[in-house]
């Protein structure tokens, strides 16, 4: 017989219902976002991975051989965003003032006058003439991560090298995104003759040597950022459209999709309002990993002369100077780490998405798999 009252079982029900409220009013993406947050390994990877490409958009503002302010004779310049002729702070040419010109830096920081320099006072294409080292030099005061084969500062082309390789990444990934969705769509919406011819024309493209077609247009036309985005985009999508055309033959069989005809809903409005939202889980679990193939892609052209053009950096670029100046190991040992560190924080985000995306593992709505 149960020792329980009326009173006890409306107070226990309230409770329930207290905690139940707050569970039931979480969004589906905010409960994703909890479970991901929950992966501490790819939350903090993608911490890591975010602080550090912001870093690198403010690269002007840490590795630049320009003054960001200067104060002469009661006046202010900013030579980070103005050029400036060396007559201005009493040269006697009128070209370019070169702020690491020994004279030049005299006349801004003696008699009353000030510069406030970056914390790394080089840029990723600036020659120091001036320098008291033969090149490549190692890691000093003045180059922390020392000189290339040019006298160049590694630690500033390493920094920019990064921000135009990860920039380049997320284009790469947006439209391999925007075409692998589209093909992937409609393929598996419409089926029939339109999957048919769909599929075989993918099969007969992804069939060709990616790589070597890279090669060989890079090599026939003269290398831009543009051409090489044109030439990657072209095989990066292929394989995120097997999946979304799987996920739409799935989701157009489903009731809900029935239903939505029923109410005399377009197609588009279909695809759009309904297959679309239900069918992303692959595409977000794509773009980490995504990132991480255009990165290697364009090491790896880089690596070979067809990446992008002189004197735009690049760690394909730097691992190639690294090869060559076997001597000046800071090079390749700069290069290679920024390439591991970089590839392992987007595999750990890649698998911490795919853990918090994945509704078949158990676990509560703030933890992880397990």
């Amino acid at each position: 017989m149960s020792s329980s009252t009326p009173a006890s079982n409306s107070t226990a029900w309230a409770v329930n219902s207290a905690v139940a409220a707050p569970m039931a009013s979480i969004s589906p993406w905010r409960r994703t976002w909890l479970r991901f947050k929950a992966q501490r390994l790819g939350y903090w990877s993608l911490v890591i991975f975010v602080t550090l490409f912001v870093i690198s958009l403010f690269g002007e503002l840490i590795c630049n051989d320009k003054p960001l302010v200067v104060r002469y004779e009661g006046h202010y310049y900013f030579p980070i965003v103005k050029e400036y002729p060396e007559a201005t702070f009493g040269g006697d040419f009128p070209a370019k003032a070169n702020y690491l010109d020994p004279y030049i830096r005299s006349r801004i920081t003696t008699n009353g006058n000030f510069a406030i320099y970056p914390p790394n006072h080089n840029y990723y294409d600036t020659i120091d003439y001036f320098a008291s080292r033969p090149f490549p030099a190692p890691p000093s005061s003045q180059n922390w991560l020392g000189t290339d084969q040019f006298g160049r500062d590694v630690l500033s082309r390493l920094l920019y090298g990064f921000r135009v390789s990860v920039l380049m990444a997320l284009a790469l990934t947006f439209s391999g995104v925007f075409f692998g969705v589209l093909t992937g769509a409609l393929q598996g919406f419409y089926g029939g003759r339109t999957d048919l011819i769909g599929q075989r024309l993918i099969e007969i493209w992804s069939s060709m040597p990616d790589l070597y077609l890279l090669i060989i247009f890079a090599s026939i036309f003269e290398p831009t950022l543009w051409l090489l985005f044109i030439l990657l985009s072209m095989f990066g999508w292929l394989v995120l459209s097997d999946y979304v055309r799987a996920e739409f033959l799935r989701n157009r069989s489903l009731d809900y999709v029935k239903a939505a005809r029923t109410m005399g809903l377009s197609n588009w409005e279909i695809i759009w309002r309904h297959v679309l939202p239900n069918s992303l889980t692959p595409v977000i679990t794509f773009l980490p990993f995504r990132m991480s193939a255009a990165i290697l892609s364009l090491t790896s052209l880089d690596f070979l002369g067809l990446g992008v053009p002189a004197p735009t950096p690049s760690l394909g670029e730097l691992l190639q100077e690294g090869k060559n100046n076997l001597d000046a190991w800071w090079i390749s040992i700069a290069a290679f780490a920024a390439l591991v560190v970089t590839l392992l924080l987007l595999t750990f985000m890649g698998d911490a998405l795919r853990n918090a995306l994945d509704m078949r593992s158990r676990g509560s709505a703030f933890g992880g798999a397990k």
